[in-house]
């Protein structure tokens, strides 16, 4: 009987060719280079490498003015603080182009680079109800044949100080939601056991995970992370539980790190990091060897806490590489892991990857392999979905609506 599809002249990272099957929508096969089976499609690959459809994880959908007229940024009075760079947020958002035009711009731009699976906050909270998710959840329709979404209900404006948002995210879950947020319990909201109380709440009443960012420095960091990893291990929600940013991590002396790097790690606590620039980021390696999953995200792209942000996952591999001081090949693998493997695990993907019975989710990269994928960040990707093209050469292929 034919396959489906037989995509031929395959590379893989490690230098082997394959030929690779796919049967509605799943790898049903990788061949060796000369196997041809009977196919109603074959798509020459033309030995370019290929790799997992990247995974995204952590942006904002809602809140990005990619495409949208050039929005200055505003530096904060002091340094940076949060309460005011939610205030210049709404400030921007007033004015900005419609929420459903902007979001499909960044996926489009997203889709373009090779993203399949994706994470995404949205603002649910007092300042806003649930306008913005039900906004986010149509245009996540809109593209379900060309991207995986999962959605954050996320309290931008706190949960305690913004009346009203325990019940919103409450009703966010059940409106279509996938996840419960959170954001600086300390030195947002003021008291980190209520609002952890709303948030694993809330995640405990309906069966999600949690995403919380967590910007806050230092001890103060620390003491939120601690709270953290006891309430996921109290309510048994190892692998359910992913901590955003975690500046905390990139700035502690090295004895409480490695205690809080074991801790996270016995908890299951994630941590995503992008690496950003001028603020300490959480030490990757170091996390790694402890056994914490860490993954990443492009996070903000062109909005009101930075100008920067082009979408491009492989770009933020590198990113990450160059500020960890990753050099060598095995460290540089690392970094593409973020995008790719580990993030899938911190999502809790059950079918990423290049194996048989896996999504055919791939990106074709002209690279002789990850490693040097990771430093060149090539361009003239071709990204599939489900075996379909879906991208090429940075534009999306066929319209999602």
């Amino acid at each position: 009987m034919a396959v489906d599809k037989l995509f031929i002249n395959a590379r893989l990272d490690r230098g082997a060719r394959h030929a690779i099957t796919v049967d509605n929508g799943r790898i049903s096969g990788l061949l060796a280079e000369t196997e041809r089976p009977e196919a109603r499609e074959v798509i020459d690959l033309g030995g370019a490498l290929v790799v997992p459809g990247l995974v995204e994880g952590h942006i904002h959908l809602d809140t990005s003015f990619y495409g949208d007229a050039w929005k200055p940024h505003k530096p904060c009075t002091d340094g940076f603080d949060v309460h005011e760079r939610v205030a210049f947020q709404a400030q921007n958002m007033a004015a900005a182009a419609p929420m459903d035009v902007r979001a499909r711009n960044q996926l489009d731009l997203c889709i373009g680079h090779g993203t399949t699976r994706m994470r995404s906050h949205v603002m649910v909270d007092g300042s806003v109800g649930l306008k913005s998710l039900e906004t986010i959840l149509r245009v996540r329709e809109e593209y379900r044949d060309l991207i995986e979404i999962q959605l954050v209900a996320f309290p931008q404006s706190g949960i305690l100080k913004s009346p009203g948002t325990p019940e919103l995210l409450d009703e966010a879950i059940k409106l279509g939601a996938n996840l419960v947020g959170g954001l600086d319990p300390a030195s947002f909201d003021r008291d980190v056991e209520k609002h952890l109380d709303v948030v694993f709440g809330t995640a405990h009443k309906h069966g999600v995970d949690v995403d919380i960012h967590l910007h806050d420095a230092s001890m103060l960091g620390l003491f939120e992370l601690e709270q953290i990893a006891a309430r996921t291990r109290a309510l048994g929600m190892q692998g359910h539980v992913a901590v955003s940013h975690a500046y905390a991590l990139g700035d502690l002396p090295a004895d409480p790190l490695k205690k809080i790097a074991d801790v996270l790690a016995a908890s299951g606590v994630a941590i995503m990091t992008n690496a950003p620039g001028a603020r300490p980021f959480p030490p990757v390696a170091l996390l790694r060897a402890a056994g914490v999953t860490v993954f990443s995200g492009n996070d903000n792209i062109r909005d009101s806490w930075w100008p920067y942000g082009d979408g491009d996952l492989l770009n933020r591999a590198m990113m990450i590489g160059y500020r960890s001081g990753f050099y060598v090949d095995d460290e540089l693998r690392v970094a593409f892991d973020l995008v790719t493997e580990a993030g899938a695990k911190a999502l809790r993907l059950q079918d990423y990857g290049l194996g048989v019975g896996a999504r055919a989710d791939f990106v074709t990269l002209s690279a002789e392999h990850v490693p040097e994928a990771v430093v060149s960040v090539p361009k003239g990707r071709s990204v599939y979905k489900d075996g379909r093209l879906v991208a090429r050469d940075g534009r999306v292929t066929k319209p999602a609506f």
